[in-house]
């Protein structure tokens, strides 16, 4: 604990759920890997684009590119796959080993600002904390319709307001957690500790600016058990890039997938429309793609890897001409196509002002 304490973060735990993500897994492991992750906990559910098999060969490598992936069948027997994934991964090896867990989905990239832009650097400017939350981005699909394999970082730049989310300044946040977090149980977007848990007890926990998280955030002090606090000034040291949407090929072949928190979830037009902001071009995060595209590469170079990943590539194309040739997709595209990019509501505004 002594290492902890003074800033050490030799094992970092990546644990993440996922769901017919083959195309997208080799970039958010490479990418992960340049942050500092040392090890990844992936639980898949119901592949059918090779998610499952792209995985095994992962974890079956052992490659210093990949650090120590493992892969595991989703333990959910309910509805609500993630958290019952959290559940059982608060007590595996590679979580309980870790010195630092940072939960995230494989369409989210943390964008580190300070020191070498990794994830020990943006520990060490937080003061090295407990627990450190990082305000979502969410970048719009800005137009691109068709499904192209490289690098999503390159494709997507532009986003909303970083500030300010349809009407919100309240955004979103995915933490990283030390060791000695006083942990009652992982949620999603941020752990949770004992409401009885004495004042003296509570954790020391920052946002990515280095700044004591607002009090009821840290107390969870609402019915929803708080998970978003406000942006402006949040993010001096780290964003978390959200690629929500990417094309609109693949937000396609997601709807039809649903997600890994609930069976069945279809995600309706708000869903695009509240992400696909396109106000504010934001390239930061492109400081990773030289060596992000090297590590790639250099992935690529195991043959059976490479063939891997192109049957995942396949299989993703293969789904979207799937779709497309039903009715309702076909107009669903067409329908997302046709929309203006503005989050709800500011539309109406702009026609109620005679703007």
């Amino acid at each position: 604990m002594a290492d902890i304490k003074a800033g050490a973060a030799r094992r970092i735990t990546a644990v993440t759920c996922v769901k017919n993500e083959g195309p997208f897994l080799l970039e958010w492991i490479a990418f992960h890997r340049l942050l500092g992750i040392s090890d990844f906990l992936f639980y898949s559910n119901d592949c059918t684009d090779g998610t499952d098999v792209l995985l095994d060969a992962l974890a079956a490598s052992d490659r210093p590119e990949t650090g120590h992936v493992v892969h595991l069948p989703n333990p959910a027997e309910g509805r609500n796959y993630q958290m019952e994934a959290l559940k059982t991964a608060a007590k595996h090896p590679l979580v309980t080993g870790a010195d630092w867990v940072w939960i995230a989905d494989v369409d989210e990239f943390l964008n580190v600002h300070v020191g070498d832009h990794t994830i020990p650097a943006l520990i060490a400017a937080c003061g090295n904390p407990q627990a450190i939350s990082v305000n979502f981005q969410f970048f719009a699909n800005d137009g691109v319709t068709d499904f192209v394999d490289r690098p999503v970082i390159a494709q997507f730049t532009r986003s909303h307001n970083p500030d300010l989310w349809c009407a919100e300044t309240a955004i979103e946040v995915k933490s990283l957690v030390r060791r000695d977090f006083p942990l009652q149980y992982f949620g999603a977007h941020r752990p949770f500790f004992r409401k009885s848990l004495p004042e003296d007890k509570l954790p020391a926990w920052t946002d990515a600016s280095g700044r004591k998280v607002p009090p009821k955030f840290l107390a969870a002090a609402n019915p929803r058990r708080i998970r978003k606090f406000p942006a402006a000034g949040a993010r001096n040291f780290a964003t978390l890039n959200h690629y929500a949407l990417r094309s609109l090929d693949s937000y396609l072949v997601k709807n039809d997938r649903g997600d890994v928190n609930r069976e069945g979830r279809v995600f309706d037009d708000t869903y695009w429309r509240e992400r696909n902001d396109a106000a504010v071009e934001d390239r930061s995060i492109l400081r990773y793609l030289p060596r992000l595209e090297t590590a790639l590469d250099t992935l690529k170079a195991d043959p059976d890897i490479a063939r891997l990943h192109g049957d995942c590539v396949r299989l993703h194309r293969e789904r979207r001409d799937a779709l497309m040739a039903q009715a309702d997709y076909a107009r669903m595209y067409a329908h997302l196509a046709a929309l203006p990019a503005l989050p709800p509501g500011e539309a109406e505004l702009i026609e109620a002002l005679g703007l």
